[in-house]
């Protein structure tokens, strides 16, 4: 029986994952590159603010966007192999995105005086005000790229982060330059530099979008917003764990660190800003795979192929390690390299510690695109519950270690680095153990293949591992 057009082929899937791998991979060489003159224009206390304004701008981000491109990739994917038009459930995401947006980018600035003060250093809040507006815009742009993976073009998420990451950097750079005298006002406009490229990104998807099929119409059947919020509610809580740990790391690692250090935030903008961030490269190479799982895996669930949906999703953790066990080995044998290349300005003594957190890392170099594989797929399988419970599971670990380890003068800030790794191979060892385990007695992914108005009762009588009638 030949396989059915809306299932991705293991070619067309490659395919796919490679445009968002590239892309991503092109976006974050982009950001990597562009923050070493950033680094050198601003000094080490006003990157050391840039890194420390992120955290929150991170948790907004969580809030109003995180796991939407997936988990509305995963219904766009559903909505259109059952032949339906996804343009009325675009919409329907659009408007519930869009309020959740606001309310977030309200937050935010409502907030960032508290924040800052929690931080301990009061001019953060400027730096808070230019990166709020992006909250907003990111959250209409997550819906955007949803979309298009669920209809499994992947260029437009692929070209928009490119071209978000490009004006981020030449408007960086040129606030950077041209305030050089005045580092306040220099981080602040490179911050804002942030809400601009989100702006021209969110721009470019809405061209895209109306290039490809005609205007929205205002009349559609669509997919209601409370089960839109329904389905991207747990894959959303998977996806900011993460995000939220290192939010908290903000706060936690510097303030560790300053019982026995004076540079305890130029250590963590070492840490957060110089090593995760190339560890960080790793991920972006993999990227794709994990975006490309969704519809992929998805799409073989809701016709009760599981048992091929976890091949899939063992293919795509095999493709995963191929690519990220060289970046690991790269990372380890190079670091200083990287670190003489990459951080010029750096003084002796910064850049061994670069290089000595970069040789830790480079574990995390594997686990976390392993993690990051084997979450999108628990997502296409309707088993975002359990991604969630291994992160959660995995940043518990992180923050004992790094409870235990900071405070030891001798490792410093090695033991965030040693924390991480931990906190990454727990996710991706729990991640594996829930792929491969076999549904309970009560049908686990029936929720995945009953969740649409017409197919509900056709799916849930195909069973737990059937497929459904063809009538």
């Amino acid at each position: 029986m030949p396989m059915p057009g809306y299932i991705m082929k293991r070619k067309t899937f490659l395919k796919n994952a490679a445009v968002l791998s590239a892309g991503g991979f092109a976006a974050k060489a982009v950001g990597a590159i562009y923050r070493v003159p950033l680094g050198n224009l601003l000094g080490g206390y006003a990157m050391g603010l840039y890194q420390m304004a992120y955290p929150l701008f991170c948790v907004m981000l969580t809030f109003s966007s995180a796991g939407i491109p997936n988990a509305f990739a995963r219904i766009v994917s559903r909505e259109a192999a059952e032949g339906k038009d996804v343009r009325g459930t675009l919409r329907s995401a659009l408007r519930l995105f869009c309020m959740i947006g606001l309310v977030c980018t309200l937050l935010m600035l409502l907030l960032s005086p508290l924040f800052s003060a929690l931080q301990g250093d009061a001019v953060l809040a400027r730096c808070y005000l230019a990166l709020a507006p992006s909250v907003f815009l990111v959250a209409l742009i997550a819906v955007f790229r949803g979309y298009f993976q669920g209809k499994n073009d992947m260029r437009p998420t692929a070209a928009s982060e490119l071209l978000e990451q490009i004006v981020k950097a030449a408007l960086g750079l040129f606030f950077a330059l041209r305030f050089r005298d005045e580092p306040l006002r220099a981080v602040t406009y490179a911050l804002f530099a942030v809400t601009a490229s989100e702006l021209v990104a969110l721009g470019y998807l809405m061209l895209c979008c109306r290039s490809a099929r005609a205007p929205l119409p205002m009349h559609l059947p669509a997919v209601p917003g409370r089960r839109i919020l329904a389905t991207a509610l747990p894959v959303m809580a998977a996806s900011s764990l993460l995000p939220l740990s290192q939010t908290a790391d903000s706060i936690l690692i510097v303030r560790l660190l300053s019982a026995h250090t004076e540079g305890a935030v130029a250590l963590y903008g070492l840490f957060a800003g110089g090593a995760l961030s190339l560890v960080g490269l790793s991920s972006a190479v993999c990227w794709g795979l994990a975006a490309a799982s969704v519809p992929a895996v998805s799409a073989l669930f809701a016709e009760g192929r599981e048992a091929e949906g976890v091949r899939r999703a063992l293919y795509a953790l095999g493709v995963t390690l191929l690519l990220s066990v060289p970046c690991a080995a790269g990372l380890f044998l190079f670091a200083r390299y990287a670190a003489a290349i990459l951080y010029p300005a750096l003084s002796s003594a910064q850049a061994s510690v670069l290089v000595a957190l970069l040789r830790t890392l480079a574990p995390a170099a594997v686990f976390l695109p392993c993690m990051q594989t084997l979450s999108a797929c628990l997502t296409g399988m309707g088993r975002a519950k359990k991604a969630m419970l291994a992160t959660a599971v995995a940043v518990c670990v992180k923050f004992l270690l790094e409870v235990l380890l900071l405070r030891v003068p001798s490792l410093s800030v090695l033991g965030a680095a040693i924390a991480a790794d931990a906190c990454y191979l727990v996710a991706f060892s729990l991640d594996l153990f829930y792929t491969v385990k076999k549904p309970n007695a009560k049908g686990e992914y029936r929720d995945h293949r009953s969740q649409s108005g017409s197919g509900k009762g056709r799916l849930e009588r195909a069973g737990a591992g059937g497929r459904p009638p063809s009538g």
